[in-house]
């Protein structure tokens, strides 16, 4: 049976990590719940709300007044509020996983003091034991705030990008000015 042989090797990597790994691996998997949500909302919800703003700007008459002005920045404002929601708390997430990881380090390293307290320098199983609870959080942390930082980078990118073009398409041409 693979499926129990997986399920025992990622219980034995947690166990040997330490429960940070668990608090490691929750806060992953946080971060990549919203990144994906956060890519699903540029394929497929925003392109949807842009041209509904688009609807909107173009059904009015009036593009030049203070008032127009106003109702555009708006319909900006809120285009961009949809568009950055969630990138900070991405950024957040993926600046505590090293943090975690550290708090791991620390308690490993916790163990083999308290090991070598005991037994003293001779038991060399019981300090590997803390180191290996050391240094798979660490190891842990590094590689998620990795991999969430590229697709935060890229999705920060793309906010901008849509951000832009929202503010491009509303934008007023010389032919309204002349009407």
């Amino acid at each position: 049976m693979p499926e129990f042989e997986a399920f025992s090797a990622v219980r034995d990597f947690i166990e040997t990590g330490g429960d940070v790994l668990l608090v490691v691996a929750l806060v992953t998997f946080a971060m990549w719940l919203l990144i994906l949500e956060r890519y699903w909302f540029f394929n497929w919800v925003h392109p949807k709300n842009a041209d509904r703003i688009q609807v909107r700007w173009d059904a009015r008459q009036d593009h030049y007044s203070w008032n127009a002005m106003q109702i555009r920045q708006l319909l900006l404002t809120e285009s961009e509020l949809e568009v950055d929601r969630g990138l900070q708390l991405i950024k957040s997430l993926v600046a505590l996983c090293p943090m975690l990881g550290l708090i791991g380090t620390v308690t490993g390293m916790i163990e083999v003091f308290d090991v070598m307290a005991i037994a003293g320098t001779g038991n060399v199983r019981g300090m590997a034991g803390g180191v290996s609870r050391a240094t798979l959080p660490t190891m842990a942390g590094m590689v998620a705030a990795l991999s969430g930082l590229i697709f935060s980078v890229q999705l920060e990118r793309r906010a901008k990008r849509e951000n832009q073009l929202m503010v491009d398409r509303l934008v007023i041409t010389h032919e309204q000015a002349l009407d």
